[in-house]
């Protein structure tokens, strides 16, 4: 632990303190576990409680190496997410089993582990040492618990000053990890919340919220850089005859199905979102008009190609009728691109369907 930090917890000590003494240390704690979770629990987005964090084991335990591990979406790797010290950036992208070495030990049991000398202990795993070329000798590893789920764990290598860790490291480290356990919970659960009010639940892709919002900051771009933005507005043919003669969860599994070509088939930088209904638009920045045709008559073709509803033992077909716009050339704002866009697929519509027109 830092013994340059005045706000030191101390939990033992040679001599007896006095009543004041002891007193005055309670407090001392206290106000040092307040700043704790006041500082930890204070961020919304998971880089900066990763950033609050990694300032608080710096200014309170001062190790020589530290490392924050969290279980990946299985729930039974644990990944380096923070790794700080001597060559640890070699540990990034790192995994361990749950079980495996102190780390996985301390999540597996979900308690924590202080080990004075590590040539001792038969938890130990030796892997991080080799990759990383370094010696480790005394470990403190808590775990980060929340709600009764075990998030992964924190473990400090080695003490600046070459002792061994102690109870008092524990108690600390137990401390900020039992906050950072709550700030890492909470910023995932607004991560998700943010992507829920964005996401639409059916198809996966961006929303109608999500289209209003990207647009009016690509318009903004698109004037200041002076570049193309372009629109395509499309709409499945005859999708009320899929609803009407096979019913809505038919219906609703096909816009799934329709959505999963879609992100397969449109480059990286474009963006698609579902409108409404049976209703898609995406857009597509730095990209002129003519190239928006080639990209929709491609995505026209796939959509023609797919067989649908398979697994529902129907295995049926469906076209789509496409608009395009462009900004600044057909449109001056976000509401009049999204208008002549759809002008474009209603000219479609109005005629043969299964086709791509162009403002």
């Amino acid at each position: 632990m830092n013994t340059e930090n005045k706000n030191k917890v101390n939990t033992s000590s040679e001599t007896p303190l006095s009543a004041t003494e002891d007193f005055e240390q309670k407090i001392n704690e206290i106000a040092t576990f307040s700043s704790i979770g006041k500082e930890l629990t204070s961020p919304i987005e998971l880089k900066n409680v990763f950033r609050a964090l990694t300032d608080q084991i710096r200014k309170l335990m001062a190790p020589c190496n530290w490392s924050l591990l969290l279980l990946d979406e299985s729930g039974e790797n644990l990944i380096f997410e923070i790794a700080i010290g001597e060559k640890a950036e070699k540990l990034h992208g790192m995994t361990y089993k749950i079980g495996e070495g102190i780390a996985g030990w301390v999540t597996k049991n979900e308690r924590p582990k202080l080990i004075q000398d590590v040539s001792k202990e038969p938890l130990f795993s030796s892997k991080a040492d080799e990759l990383t070329d370094f010696k480790t000798k005394s470990v403190v590893c808590v775990p980060l618990k929340v709600r009764g789920n075990c998030l992964g764990v924190i473990e400090l290598i080695n003490t600046a000053d070459e002792k061994t860790f102690t109870d008092s490291d524990l108690l600390l480290l137990t401390t900020i990890a039992d906050y950072a356990a709550i700030a890492i919970d909470n910023a995932k659960l607004f991560k998700q919340i943010e992507k829920l009010t964005v996401t639409d639940d059916l198809t996966g892709l961006h929303n109608s919220r999500y289209l209003h919002s990207y647009l009016a900051s690509e318009i903004e771009r698109a004037k200041r850089y002076e570049y193309d933005l372009s629109m395509v507005f499309f709409d499945l043919d005859h999708f009320k005859e899929v609803n009407d003669t096979h019913g809505h969860l038919c219906g609703s599994k096909m816009l799934s199905e329709v959505a999963d070509v879609v992100l397969e088939t449109l480059r990286k930088s474009d963006v698609a979102c579902r409108y409404g209904g049976d209703e898609f638009v995406i857009l597509m920045p730095e990209t002129s008009k003519e190239n928006a045709v080639d990209v929709a008559n491609k995505l026209r073709d796939a959509i023609n190609k797919a067989v649908y509803l398979v697994e529902e033992g129907i295995s049926c077909k469906v076209t789509a009728s496409f608009g395009i716009a462009c900004f600044p050339d057909d449109a001056k704002n976000e509401d009049e691109l999204i208008n002549m866009a759809d002008v474009a697929m209603y000219q479609v519509k109005n005629n043969k369907r299964d086709a791509v027109a162009a403002i």
